[in-house]
């Protein structure tokens, strides 16, 4: 019974001191106002556990939604807390927000600091959603869109949470006044540090240990052949289903580009057969009902995205939530954007000429859609500044290079893939002198870079002969190298039941709703 009674005593205690680190935790952002980088994302612990993509992995389009709505996020939270910054553009954002049932009783064991490091609950949470099922607490996700304005990290956390109508109790007192915040902190209130627990409170308390689950999750990853043996039926009966809406898709395709003379249709997310039906369906429909709109689409190419207007390399870009009325306001305008795109294009060739021959660029594929206005102000920014102190380069010496602007970056960076990433208000002094050191080193990295894209392609083309495969496609988070890699290991095992299959090399094993298979790129054998 003294045993009994002395572990449930310490039991309590141990309770009692993670109840009382979380109240300190919660204290010490109290005591300032203005939040640092590491009390933000204390702070933003609820939205990051609803919006993670590694609780995404069986639904591409919504992981990758959110996995280029946090860059942007982590960008402007960084800008914020750059000395003297000024007030930023509104940006808006959308998130899938995961809904959890008693999801008071997960939380706590997955992001509080008391219990689990971030680093193990990251690969927890990929494992499960790459092999298993999800978990009983995950009850779907709704779509969240919020446009930030603010000046600062505290009412930009107020407002993500709110936005997302996430809990806020733990931000209580945040909003007090300044000169509250600037009281000296109460004695005795010890500094916050995560705890890392021993192996012994494990045994001791009966709870689980993440690492040794994360350990034994890892051994009972399946190899590719039983995976494919497991998921076969399901992926044939989805595949043979989703057939008529793929012939229907390919025909609408092919009918509005050959009636409108447009250039290409493409979609800017992964989504399934019957959704971009249903767009191509929107799009043909308004042709009939008005076809002297589409028009002045002629040569165009037509991407389906989240917002409606045209991008930074001038395709037309229709959002999928947009009515017709909004679509044919667009068309009606297309001769503004296109002029704006022209004068983007000069701006491009005014700045490889000061720059020595190095050409802009913007690839989308690495990030969101960039809007051509916005595209346009930052060219026009960074053309003021190399004008304002004349650089002094050969106008060959950078040739065959590339750079991509960004606005919130401080600090010239050189790309593994061998592009420069230039803030768009460096010191022209400085990027000369960066840009001349690190000339060489750019153009191994770009020739690398072609010699892996070409090599990526011929592993390709091998594996569709060699595997009699439908489709073979990657995601944009999966590298040439690690492509390469997959490819070759399926020309040299040659796993049974791939023949006639489409698949997309992930991160992750899923069947996607039109029979398409995802598989992980480092697959066991």
């Amino acid at each position: 019974m003294r045993q009994a009674a002395s572990a449930m005593s310490v039991s309590s205690l141990l309770r009692y001191t993670i109840r009382l680190e979380r109240k300190h935790v919660a204290t010490h952002l109290v005591q300032q106002r203005a939040l640092s980088g590491a009390e933000a994302v204390n702070a933003l612990r609820p939205f990051y556990f609803a919006v993670h993509p590694d609780f995404f992995g069986q639904y591409p389009r919504e992981r990758e939604v959110n996995e280029n709505s946090l860059k942007r996020l982590n960008g402007y939270l960084d800008n914020l807390q750059k000395p003297g910054s000024r007030s930023l553009q509104p940006m808006k954002f959308t998130f899938y927000v995961r809904d959890t049932k008693d999801s008071s009783d997960v939380q706590p064991d997955l992001l509080t600091s008391g219990i689990l490091c971030i680093n193990v609950a990251h690969h927890i949470c990929e494992f499960v959603f790459r092999h298993l099922k999800p978990p009983a607490w995950f009850s779907g996700f709704r779509s969240v869109s919020f446009t930030l304005h603010t000046n600062d990290v505290l009412s930009t956390v107020m407002n993500v949470l709110k936005s997302c109508s996430l809990p806020m109790e733990h931000m209580r007192g945040l909003t007090a006044s300044t000169e509250t915040s600037k009281r000296p902190p109460e004695v005795g209130v010890p500094f916050y540090r995560p705890i890392k627990w021993d192996k012994s409170y494990y045994s001791f308390t009966g709870f689980r240990d993440p690492e040794q689950e994360l350990q034994q999750a890892r051994r009972v990853e399946p190899t590719l052949s039983l995976w494919l043996r497991n998921n076969d039926t399901e992926a044939t009966k989805k595949h043979n289903a989703s057939l008529p809406r793929r012939e229907e898709l390919n025909r609408l395709k092919k009918d509005l580009c050959h009636k409108f003379h447009l250039a290409d249709i493409r979609w800017q997310r992964s989504w399934g057969v019957s959704h971009r039906c249903c767009q191509l369906q929107s799009l043909s429909r308004l042709s009939q009902q008005n076809p002297e709109a589409l028009v002045n689409l002629q040569g165009h190419t037509v991407v389906f995205a989240d917002q409606s207007g045209m991008n930074a390399s001038g395709h037309v870009i229709l959002g999928t939530m947009d009515v017709h009325h909004q679509w044919t306001k667009l068309f009606q305008q297309l001769s503004s954007y296109r002029s704006l795109h022209q004068q983007t294009e000069w701006l491009k060739e005014r700045i490889s000429l000061l720059l020595g021959g190095a050409q802009v660029i913007h690839v989308e594929s690495l990030g969101p859609v960039q809007p051509i206005t916005e595209h346009y102000s930052t060219l026009s920014t960074f053309h003021k500044s190399l004008m304002s102190r004349r650089l002094h380069l050969h106008p060959r010496s950078l040739q065959g290079l590339t750079m991509l602007l960004e606005n919130d970056r401080s600090t010239p960076t050189l790309h593994e893939t061998g592009h420069f990433i230039i803030p768009t208000n460096c010191d022209p002094p400085k990027l000369q002198v960066f840009l001349q050191s690190h000339a060489t080193e750019a153009r191994q990295r770009t020739q690398h870079k072609n010699k892996l894209h070409a090599e990526e392609e011929a592993v390709v083309r091998q594996c569709l002969q060699n595997l009699s495969l439908r489709s073979l496609s990657k995601e944009p988070s999966v590298s040439s190298s690690q492509m390469i890699s997959c490819c070759r290991r399926l020309v040299e095992q040659r796993p049974p039941l791939m023949q006639g299959l489409h698949i997309c090399v992930s991160h992750f094993y899923s069947v996607m709703q039109d029979g398409d298979l995802c598989v992980p790129w480092d697959w066991k054998s």
